[in-house]
């Protein structure tokens, strides 16, 4: 297999709040050789205010960077899924009206021709890598660990921008965990919203919504919810009011199944809130 390269978009929240899924991810992305080369000079994206506050402005953020890779002759990799949507809604918007896309070249000072492509990091490595080459790579099966994946809004709607999964149920984080060794379980609330947008403006909201996907994942029979997107991830972790379920970053259990180093994961797992080392370590996965 050839090396896969992309260009990375880290975003704000993974150089603030969720460090930890930066540093899982780039080590992930290292033991499965795909390699990520940092945007330059990269800027906010927007989310998941900017698209609430002017149209052009939705546009031109994420555009500035499409323009970057597509100067450095990059497709790009998000780990974040609100992210992931700005990028792809810009895309879409501006490969179908060619007259905004000449307007927001203007407003960037830079030209874009559409020609960039966006992956979320779960896709990459499930599309292009494969579950057999991620199999093949395994070091510590996940066996015992029964996870819910949550997918959430971002990742899957709308569908017509998106193109990621099932709108509705979606089963990729599913098949990689399997592919890990972990038991994935079906659930009611795999998209159900955590009302991101809300976490500081309407916690009451933002509670009973957390609660609930909590709920029905442990109803489930899961040990543990695994997210996709920082955002999903922040609002999972505090905001629940019953449930103090332990909420992982799907690419903290893919690098500890690959074998990552104590001294790597261990400053991972030990930025959440609902603590998840008691429930790996019962397991004897660290």
């Amino acid at each position: 297999m050839g090396k896969i390269k992309y260009g990375y978009y880290p975003g704000c929240s993974l150089e603030s709040t969720a460090k930890e899924y930066n540093l899982s991810m780039q080590t992930t992305a290292r033991l499965l050789d795909v390699e990520l080369e940092e945007l330059h000079d990269w800027n906010c994206c927007g989310a998941s205010s900017g698209h609430c506050t002017n149209y052009e402005l939705s546009l031109a953020l994420p555009a500035r960077n499409l323009a970057i890779a597509e100067k450095e002759g990059l497709n790009i990799a998000v780990a974040c899924a609100a992210c992931f949507l700005r990028f792809k809604q810009t895309n879409y918007d501006l490969r179908k009206n060619d007259a905004i896309r000449q307007k927001i070249e203007k407003i960037i000072g830079m030209p874009y021709r559409g020609t960039v492509e966006v992956k979320h990091l779960l896709e990459i490595f499930f599309r292009e890598l494969g579950l057999e080459e991620i199999k093949k790579r395994v070091k510590k099966p996940l066996k015992g660990l029964k996870l819910a994946a949550y997918y959430g809004c971002y990742l899957v709607r709308p569908p017509e921008v998106m193109k990621f999964d099932d709108p509705e149920a979606p089963m990729m984080m599913d098949h990689v965990l399997g592919a890990i060794g972990a038991e994935p379980v079906e659930y009611t609330h795999k998209v159900e919203c955590c009302g991101g947008s809300l976490l500081l403006a309407r916690t009451d909201v933002v509670s009973k919504l957390v609660n609930d996907i909590c709920q029905a994942a442990l109803d489930a029979g899961a040990e543990a919810v695994v997210t996709a997107c920082p955002l999903c991830f922040s609002n999972l972790d505090t905001r629940q009011p019953k449930t103090h379920v332990p909420i992982i970053h799907f690419s903290e259990l893919l690098g500890i199944a690959l074998g990552a180093d104590k001294k790597d994961y261990g400053v991972w797992l030990k930025k959440h809130i609902n603590d998840p080392r008691p429930l790996i370590k019962a397991k004897g996965l660290i």
